[in-house]
């Protein structure tokens, strides 16, 4: 089962855009041949930053950032002395004079010193400087009137921030602190402090971000490059199925093929026909299963995996095609093939309440998230919302849902997801009474809700499973082929860690497999 449209080879859902990659980058291109080990490398020591040497066995990296940014981890990890020593040592300091005299300047407050040393540090773009200038001086109006020197304030706002000709909303928002200095309160966004010790550390954190990362290195770059290069491992990881804790600084990562379900570790003997419908907790310690004998279990999973019957629910007069857990795994809802809704305590396993409708058959179920309503698919084609007591609150009427047809409430609870039409699914919102709709071209047979209410997988007549986007306007995302059916109905659904592959019976005795591709 593979996507059938995608050329490019798949690749999971959770990914870093080239947006975010190019942030991660300081754009710069290596070039240089290695010149020498990297140990005779680091052993001695560079003349200046000028020196093009480059360490690693690929030959693209550059010695004097690659120890520019060490020294700049250990100062951000509090290893001063450690910072200090390594730029004694290797003989290139994190930054130059000039700029270590701004950064002393901004915290001590110097204000038109730093805007004079500002001028001295390499800076060839105007609009850094003046953008640059206009924090600093925006720093400098509030500490005024932190002071109550509003006429300094005026002036500095009049004779130096104005005439920088930029942000002129900002500046009117200024203005107002003089008009009206509660404003201020507002103008400062919570993130701006105003006590000086936490506000001027605060405005080199900006004008970090603002300025060239040659001259200033960025805040925590070591860890923003060695995050990128897991992130990257992990997502060309094609058996990724472990959690992030697992992986380590000290190897490269890759899932080999046992992260995998790929032999039985056990066979669940319980019912005596067909079972239909199967569906884990939310907390994954029970397992719930349906079957053509009018009867459904309730399994429970020990600390190792192992799976022991706890319940055997009896009671429906018809097949029972299909079960929904209550969000706390407390309760179970089971329904019968155009009969009734029970719901079951799930520790002791009685039933709580039967839900029926007189000349009607249900076919359907799923909870509210809350717990305090379920909604049912009846063979009218109508959708019914009732209270745990047996009420009905609501009745979605008209081709709502077929006789035999799949439920899915989102997470939130706002929307109602069921078959139609043969061909096509609802997507119902019942609280802004909004309808969308997915067309297929051939029958549907059953779907799938992804965890994060973003995806449908829809299993298709024709052996096909169709993934669509619901997140916003409807989109199909991909298509997939490789199980068979002929005579039954075939479900899959999402799974492994964060959903990120495609699980599908299939009529051959195979159960497959598949990467998502989005």
């Amino acid at each position: 089962m593979g996507g059938v449209e995608d050329d490019e080879p798949a690749s999971k859902r959770m990914k870093l855009s080239s947006v975010e990659l190019r942030g991660l980058s300081n754009g710069s291109a290596f070039r240089e041949p290695v010149a020498g080990s990297l140990r005779d490398l680091m052993a001695r020591p560079l003349p200046s930053e000028g020196d093009e040497d480059v360490i690693g066995p690929a030959g693209v990296i550059k010695r004097v950032e690659f120890v520019r940014i060490i020294a700049k981890a250990l100062y951000s990890l509090g290893y001063t002395k450690s910072g200090a020593h390594l730029e004694e040592e290797s003989g290139i300091p994190l930054h130059s004079s000039m700029v270590n005299l701004f950064t002393q300047q901004i915290l001590d407050g110097h204000w038109d010193e730093s805007l004079a040393t500002l001028s001295k540090i390499g800076l060839v773009d105007e609009s850094v400087i003046k953008s640059a200038s206009f924090l600093i001086l925006e720093q400098k109006f509030f500490e005024l009137l932190d002071a109550e020197k509003v006429m300094d304030a005026l002036k500095t706002l009049r004779t130096e921030i104005a005439p920088l000709c930029i942000k002129n909303s900002r500046v009117r928002e200024l203005s107002s602190c003089i008009v009206s200095p509660p404003k201020c309160v507002v103008v400062c966004s919570p993130k701006q402090d105003i006590v000086r010790a936490k506000s001027r550390p605060k405005l080199l954190e900006e004008l970090q971000k603002l300025l060239p990362p040659t001259i200033m290195i960025p805040e925590r770059r070591l860890e923003h490059l060695v995050e990128q290069a897991l992130v990257l491992q992990r997502e060309a990881c094609m058996f990724h199925n472990s959690s992030d804790r697992d992986m380590s600084l000290y190897t490269d990562h890759q899932c080999g093929r046992d992260q995998i379900p790929s032999r039985t570790l056990q066979i669940l003997q319980g019912h005596t026909d067909e079972v239909w419908f199967l569906q884990f907790s939310h907390n994954g310690k029970y397992l719930a299963s349906s079957s053509n004998d009018r009867s459904a279990i309730i399994w429970e999973v020990d600390l190792n995996g192992g799976v022991t019957l706890k319940h055997k629910l009896s009671g429906h007069q018809k097949p029972v095609s299909c079960v929904s857990w209550s969000s706390d795994d407390q309760q179970l809802l089971t329904c019968g093939v155009e009969e009734a809704v029970r719901r079951w305590d799930v520790s002791s396993g009685n039933c709580l309440h039967v839900y029926e409708k007189a000349g009607l058959g249900l076919v359907s179920c799923g909870w509210h998230p809350d717990r305090k309503w379920i909604f049912s698919g009846a063979n009218d084609k109508s959708i019914c919302m009732w209270e745990l007591g047996g009420k009905e609150l609501e009745c979605w009427k008209g081709q709502r849902t077929l006789k035999i047809s799949d439920l899915e409430v989102t997470s939130d609870g706002k929307q109602i997801i069921t078959m139609c039409k043969e061909s096509a699914l609802l997507l119902l919102d019942r609280e802004a009474k909004v309808e969308r709709y997915i067309e297929e071209d051939q029958t549907i047979t059953s779907f799938s809700l992804s965890r994060d209410n973003k995806f449908l997988l829809v299993n298709l007549l024709n052996q096909e499973i169709h993934l669509w986007n619901i997140e916003g306007e409807v989109k199909l995302v991909a298509k997939y082929k490789g199980h068979k059916r002929s005579r039954f109905v075939i479900r899959s659904c999402f799974g492994g860690l964060e959903q990120a592959f495609i699980a599908s019976g299939s009529e051959d005795s195979q159960v497959i497999l598949e990467l998502l591709t989005v």
